[in-house]
């Protein structure tokens, strides 16, 4: 018995392992991402797009490895917890690749088109904010902190501000004729990956509060305070303040 205890736990310490070096690796690939479409780096493009396919492999294997946990180990209350919530998990992450693969794909159907200074700041500003929102989720799944992982539903709502002010502004930039029909309809369509990208480091922190506190998340629950998106400054925040489907 001790035996298959000890080998339920390393397994399980891989599995995890696996996660973080998954999640890490989106997390890198998002401001690489972002460098893609604002530089037109076609080859760039092209290499995170092709990458991808390796991620999702990785995931494949990783989701096999926690059937076999479950199937072997039989594991039960917290442990049980802790298997399924990885499973829930590495959806999140084979997810955000694919969104990030969809940001490059963008690039490449927008190339040579030039941006104006406002959308590409606003631009930056969600890919930074998505990176934090990865970065913040890994601290917390790696800490089993439950209180870092709730504090991401109010870092994501910044950047759905973000996304909102992105949108306005490119209705604004198509109405004064300064950026192409498609190529606004491609950037709307970066905005809502950036959004989404967001929305699954949120899932993977409500994961780690579930597997430490027993937490289930309340779908019906109040909606989030607005953030007033005129005051949104494009201006990176203070060292203070900082945190540590295919088209």
């Amino acid at each position: 018995m001790d035996e298959l205890r000890r080998t339920y736990h390393h397994d399980l310490e891989a599995a995890r392992g696996e996660l973080a070096r998954l999640a890490a690796l989106v997390a890198e690939l998002i401001p690489r991402a972002t460098a893609v479409l604002l530089d037109g780096d076609l080859e760039g493009a092209e290499y995170i797009i092709r990458g991808d396919e390796e991620i999702d492999a990785r995931c494949v294997d990783l989701e096999e490895q926690c059937i076999r946990i479950l199937a072997l180990q039989s594991p039960v209350a917290t442990e049980l917890r802790q298997v399924v919530a990885l499973l829930k998990m590495i959806a999140e992450v084979e997810r955000s690749g694919d969104l990030v693969r969809n940001i490059c794909k963008a690039a490449r159907r927008i190339y040579g088109h030039d941006l104006d200074p406002k959308l590409r700041g606003i631009i930056n500003r969600m890919g930074e904010q998505a990176q934090a929102l990865y970065l913040a989720a890994i601290d917390a799944f790696v800490e089993n902190d439950a209180a870092k992982a709730a504090a991401l539903d109010d870092m994501d709502a910044y950047l759905d501000a973000l996304q909102k002010q992105f949108i306005e502004t490119i209705f604004e930039s198509q109405t004064a004729s300064t950026v192409d029909l498609q190529v606004a309809v491609q950037l709307a369509m970066v905005a809502r990956f950036y959004e989404r990208i967001g929305d699954h480091a949120v899932n993977i922190a409500e994961r780690v509060r579930f597997v430490v506190t027993g937490w289930v998340p309340d779908h019906k629950k109040a909606p989030r305070p607005k953030v007033d998106i005129s005051t949104l400054s494009l201006d990176p925040p203070a060292a203070s303040d900082e945190t540590a489907g295919d088209l």
